[in-house]
């Protein structure tokens, strides 16, 4: 886990920066600790008065806010009732367990974590001391909780991050070009270690962006009866071409065997990124007219959408990549709302499972989000498994866009 607090002098910019990812989908309010209304039931203004309360009480601390961002591995098996322990055990160790504060997770990177905004007045106008706290009381407390959770360390992760960073040359396989072998043989390896894929339907849908197939033979053969399985080029028709390669003969030795044998892991530990997935899912369907404006929307997110259709053109199944955290979802396993026939009314009526958030006007708005070009997408411009490596454990970790705290460096204290 790594640790990171911010503190500046604006509650009402922290509030803005996480209100606007809650509006836009790309956070839910996980905890609303010290509040007396549940998070679902409060507005921005409640927020907002409830910490102004606060720091009213002390006008001389004018570097009154801490914003804190705990980033964890896309290792970590982690669910919210999980992160919602961890933010409490991690305020209480750095003195602000009887404090009011609210819990974000944010979705907008391809690892998990939690931001946390609070003020550090407490009632009845005690200033809560900051000094040092990320040296000290946090890092103290991060390594306590890693051991307690179970959590991937932040030293690992920097580690971790080191490795991911360098690109893997895994281009379509284009046959003919290079050595049909060991092109087949570097995207099976890939796909198989790192993706989180739960049948061979969906190991093939992660594999076919790559123009690569894993086939067990016609119903009925006698390779299929035995658990054969060989891996084939496609051609830009989906067409096999080539000599099949047998799975025995890959190094690893990806056999359907073998791949049956990480069905069961891969299914818990993709379930922390099934959220991610679905609040993407469902901030592009509230703005698309049609599938094709859908997958290009999704695509800039690293995200492919497959449909299978009969022969009528009926939409029938439909499977979700996201290569940005590398897992590959069943429609259905996601949720009813994302089961084909569900999802395609959504899609044709503009319908989301998320509550509309009120658009946050208020005096003191920050500036307009960044254009798209300049955010850090890991799948924009360039090859997707490059890409989607720009945002695998970032350390440096938030593109904060609208947070005053990165933008006015002169009036902030940051805290390491």
């Amino acid at each position: 886990m790594v640790a990171k607090i911010v503190c500046g002098k604006s509650i009402r910019g922290v509030l803005n920066y996480n209100e606007n990812k809650l509006r836009s989908a790309e956070a839910s309010l996980l905890m609303a600790a010290g509040f007396p209304r549940d998070p679902d039931r409060l507005s921005f203004k409640n927020k907002l008065d409830r910490f102004e309360m606060l720091t009213r009480q002390n006008k001389d601390t004018r570097t009154n806010t801490l914003h804190i961002m705990l980033n964890f591995s896309r290792q970590d098996k982690l669910d919210d009732d999980m992160l919602k322990g961890i933010a409490l055990d991690y305020m209480e160790r750095i003195g602000f367990g009887n404090h009011p504060f609210l819990v974000y997770q944010h979705f907008d990177a391809a690892h998990p974590h939690l931001h946390i905004a609070t003020v550090n007045v407490a009632d009845g106008g005690q200033r809560l001391e900051t000094h040092n706290i990320g040296k000290n009381q946090s890092e103290k407390a991060r390594k306590e909780l890693e051991i307690q959770y179970g959590l991937i360390k932040a030293e690992d992760q920097v580690q971790e991050t080191a490795y991911l960073l360098q690109p893997v040359n895994l281009e379509k396989v284009i046959y003919g070009r290079v050595p049909t072998k060991a092109a087949i043989s570097a995207i099976v390896r890939e796909v198989v270690d790192t993706y989180k894929f739960t049948s061979l339907p969906e190991f093939n849908a992660a594999l076919k962006q790559f123009n690569v197939r894993a086939y067990r033979g016609a119903e009925g053969t006698m390779m299929y009866e035995k658990g054969g399985l060989v891996y084939n080029v496609l051609n830009e028709q989906g067409e096999p071409v080539g000599i099949p390669i047998k799975a025995s003969s890959i190094y690893g030795s990806p056999t359907l065997k073998n791949l049956e044998k990480r069905y069961t892991p891969n299914d818990t530990s993709r379930k922390p990124y099934g959220q991610r997935l679905k609040h993407l899912l469902d901030k592009a369907i509230g703005t698309s007219k049609d599938t094709a404006g859908l997958k290009a929307q999704l695509q800039k997110q690293g995200i492919r959408i497959l449909f299978r259709e009969n022969v009528q053109g009926n939409v029938y199944g439909v499977t979700f990549i996201d290569n940005a955290t590398r897992v590959v979802f069943n429609g259905s396993d996601l949720g009813k709302a994302y089961g084909a026939k569900a999802f395609m009314e959504r899609l044709s009526s503009g319908a989301t499972t998320e509550k509309e958030q009120p658009e946050i006007l208020l005096s003191g708005a920050i500036a307009t989000p960044q254009p798209a070009a300049q955010k850090n997408y890991p799948a924009h411009d360039r090859p997707v498994i490059e890409r989607m490596m720009d945002t695998l454990l970032s350390t440096k970790h938030g593109e904060y866009g609208s947070d005053p705290f990165r933008r006015k460096k002169k009036r902030r204290l940051q805290v390491e």
